[in-house]
Order: C-alpha cells, then structure tokens, then sequence
C-alpha cells in the first residue's frame, strides 16, 4: 500500500491520473498540492492548497512514496516564456528536490517526445532541461515518460489543436509522423501509474510507442 504525491491535479493528464489513483487499490493514500482546492471529497484523498513560489511553506509536506509530476502550462495561459517556465521548470524541479529531501524514493515526470537542452524550440529545450536536471537527481527511480501530443476532452475547445490531432492521425495512416502520435490523456495517466509500480532501480526513459505499451500493462 502506497502514499502517492501529485503535483498538475487539475490538468488534462492530471485529473485522470488522480482518478486512476484514488481507484486503485494498491494506493491507500493520495496527497495532492494545488493553488485552489478541487472541490473533490474522497477517504483517500488528502489536498494541500499551496502558493507554489514559496517552497518553505510546504517542501516538508512532500512525504510518501512517489511523485508523480504533470504540471505544467502553456503559453497562451502563462502569457510569456518566463512564466511558462516557472510552471514547467522551476515548480517541478522544487518539488522533486523537496521529494528527495525527504526520501520519497520513486519519482514520475511527463515530458515530451523531443525534449532536449539544445533545441532550438523553447518549449523542448525547457523539457530537456527539466529532463536533465532530474536525472541528477539522487532518487532510487526515476521515471520519464516523454508522450506525443496529449488528447483528451479539455475545458477549454483549442481548435487549431483538435484540427493538427486529425491531420496527425491522418498521417499516422500513411506511416508518417509517427514522432508525433498523440496519445489520449487517460492512456498516459495509466502509463504513469504502471511507471511507478516498476521494480527496476534506476532510471527508466519511456518514449512513444514504449509510452503505449507501457499503459497496456496490467
């Protein structure tokens, strides 16, 4: 029986992951950090509602077993790039570092198909840099888990996003642009869950198609 952490409870990939968790059975506790409360009520639930530039005021709550981390904006939401970062980098690597500070021993990131420290896209290279900064990180495991675009019933419509999803799969069918295969949002919160259940010390970087046959495992 496991104390899960998560930090993007309220996002797409994070309200289904949050769901899986408080089902599954092999979790008897889920502890979740947001800037406002969900609303949600569940004997296994227990939610912090924190300001996330402040680490002082909760870094000594990160305790458990895992840290699953899907937070993250974009930009149209964040405004600039060094708002978008401070989402997708900064509040991440603090929650991992106070993750390890106090010895959760299991560590879950969402990145991205791409992500690398050199690109000369912002957004990947600030996933591989976040990538990279985990993985000096000291934790017994590390999971990354690096998914084409993410699908799924979101709040808000994005049209140009559900148009570039079917000329994605379209192209799919062709046997092109297979780097960017989306994956449907409760897939990749299952893919997370069974990332975190692996035994294997070290580690572990999941990549596309790795990503779907990871979520089919039992």
């Amino acid at each position: 029986m496991k104390t899960a952490l998560l930090i993007g409870a309220t996002g797409l990939t994070g309200t289904h992951l949050l769901n899986l968790l408080l089902t599954d059975l092999r979790f008897e506790e889920v502890i979740i950090f947001v800037r406002r409360s969900t609303g949600i009520s569940h004997p296994k639930l227990q939610e912090h509602v924190i300001d996330f530039d402040h680490p002082e005021t909760w870094s000594h709550l990160v305790k458990g077993d895992v840290l699953f981390s899907a937070l993250g904006t974009t930009i149209k939401i964040a405004k600039n790039k060094d708002a978008q970062y401070k989402v997708d980098f900064t509040y991440q690597y603090e929650f991992a570092k106070a993750a390890l500070q106090n010895e959760v021993p299991v560590y879950v990131l969402i990145s991205v198909s791409g992500a690398n420290a050199k690109s000369l896209f912002f957004y990947l290279r600030m996933k591989g840099e976040l990538e990279d900064a985990i993985r000096q990180l000291s934790f017994p495991r590390i999971r990354i888990i690096e998914p084409g675009p993410i699908a799924g019933e979101r709040p808000v419509v994005r049209p140009l996003e559900q148009l570039s999803f079917r000329v994605i799969r379209f192209l799919n069918k062709l046997g092109m642009g297979d780097q960017y295969q989306p994956i449907e949002a409760d897939m990749l919160a299952r893919a997370m869950r069974n990332a975190a259940l692996r035994p294997e010390p070290g580690l572990e970087v999941f990549r596309l198609d790795e990503v779907f046959e990871l979520a089919e495992q039992a």
